[in-house]
């Protein structure tokens, strides 16, 4: 099978390297030749790092996960013989409608178009394509090379094959895939990442904590469990179930609800106070930012790493 991808940039890459580790061959669009070569060097560099470091995903040697990825400037011979084509373009509605559009006009009714939008609802990028029911987000987590959760969100059109399809192949690539059963604003990651990072804005807002430390409360905390259960279960966990902890703690809960604020308007004084502290911490520049990064997605492969461990075991 044919996996395309549209454009080259960060997300592109990284879903070009998750499946070419499942063996599917892959192609990266672009419009300018110059990005196509750059991504592919790229992909090219991180795989030969991620092989030697013993962290390369697959069963295939990265030369022949390479073999599986190429690119391409023409949109029409991009698309030939695709069966699943994944949108990477920014975070931009008159963008993605316009490529979407574009294939509209040239994809066959076979072939799955996906977008791996984290915010736009699919209402608003497919309505009117005569390929409506063809279409679905497939929302990644960055960088999913390393985080395996995929939110597959449909439009109301969407025929339920797409939807089963596109949860087969991405359960086949050794994704985590969940269904949304309809669109809702901030999908679900989102939603609850978003939730999170009000609450703390408004603790460090009110000086309640600094910022290093409202996130320690996270990494050394909330995170360590929620690397393996999430607040559901957690919460069935942390007493005899669900309904006892419901009886326990439901009162407590809504007291501490009822004291949440506004929502943040995410400037002003708090931000920069914010600014200076993850600054001290990494200052914002290119060399330290991407030292930093890599240093997180060298957690997060040794963390999926362990979590397959402990699946198999």
């Amino acid at each position: 099978a044919n996996i395309y991808f549209f454009f080259s940039g960060l997300i592109g890459r990284s879903w070009a390297m998750v499946f070419a580790a499942a063996g599917f061959k892959v192609k990266l669009y672009d419009i300018v030749q110059q990005q196509i070569t750059g991504a592919l060097e790229n992909i090219r560099k991180k795989m030969k790092e991620l092989e030697e470091s013993g962290f390369l995903k697959g069963a295939l040697s990265a030369e022949q996960q390479l073999a599986l990825i190429s690119g391409c400037t023409d949109l029409k011979a991009a698309v030939e013989g695709a069966t699943f084509i994944q949108e990477c373009t920014p975070e931009n509605l008159d963008l993605k409608k316009k490529i979407f559009g574009q294939l509209d006009l040239i994809v066959d009714d076979n072939v799955i178009l996906s977008s791996s939008t984290s915010c736009l609802l699919p209402s608003k990028l497919f309505t009117g394509l005569k390929h409506v029911k063809q279409c679905i987000v497939s929302h990644p987590v960055n960088p999913p090379y390393f985080v395996p959760l995929v939110e597959i969100v449909p439009h109301p059109e969407t025929d339920p094959s797409t939807i089963e399809r596109t949860y087969a192949l991405m359960k086949k690539i050794g994704q985590s895939p969940v269904k949304l059963n309809k669109e809702i604003e901030g999908f679900v990651l989102n939603r609850l990442q978003y939730a999170v990072i009000s609450e703390a804005w408004r603790l460090v807002g009110e000086g309640v904590v600094s910022p290093t430390d409202l996130d320690l409360v996270m990494s050394d905390g909330l995170g360590m469990r929620y690397a393996f259960i999430g607040p559901l279960e957690t919460m069935h966990l942390n007493a005899e179930g669900i309904s006892n902890y419901c009886e326990r703690y439901r009162e407590g809960m809504k007291l501490v609800l009822n004291t949440f604020g506004s929502v943040p308007e995410y400037s002003g004084e708090v931000e920069q106070k914010v600014h200076q502290a993850m600054s001290e911490k990494i200052p914002v520049v290119p060399k330290h930012l991407d030292t930093r990064r890599e240093w997180r997605d060298e957690c997060l492969a040794r963390l999926a790493k362990l979590k397959i461990q402990m699946k198999s075991d």
